[in-house]
């Protein structure tokens, strides 16, 4: 049975690799590309983020009584994280590629602190904490595929 830690994980892999694409259309001036890829990485972290906010973040929080711990700086995080996608999807449409660019490269630092504490903390707490993870899992995989 896959845990949450690696479900969670792979899943950052996953919009890690969008976002890589992402920055290459953009350095290779892959016009028709670019917004079609950031729609998709987009998406992916969107969906992401709901895993989190709407099943694992309220089951933790359930389970353990800790609503103002680790899951509270992580929803904060994720906060920071929509303004960083919303500079970019601004960049975009204003067909300021250099400057998408540097968004992305701040968005890219602040997704691999934030991807750390949730692998290295977060995660591997909701894998002790939970009594079912599988049921965990599949909530959060039915996520994955409502769009």
């Amino acid at each position: 049975m896959m845990s949450i830690s690696e479900l969670m994980s792979a899943d950052h892999r996953r919009c890690d690799q969008l976002q890589a694409s992402f920055e290459a259309a953009v350095e290779k001036n892959e016009i028709d590309k670019i917004v079609t890829i950031f729609d998709d990485f987009y998406a992916a972290v969107d969906r992401h983020f709901r895993m989190e906010e709407e099943v694992l973040f309220p089951e933790f929080e359930s389970v353990t009584g800790m609503t103002r711990g680790p899951t509270q700086v992580m929803k904060m995080e994720h906060q920071q994280i929509r303004q960083q996608l919303e500079s970019l999807k601004l960049s975009l449409q204003q067909n300021d590629y250099e400057k998408a660019l540097g968004v992305s490269e701040n968005l890219l630092i602040l997704t691999q602190q934030h991807n750390m504490k949730e692998e290295q903390m977060l995660y591997p707490m909701t894998d002790r904490s939970l009594p079912n993870t599988a049921a965990t899992i599949e909530k959060m995989q039915a996520i994955l595929v409502v769009l």
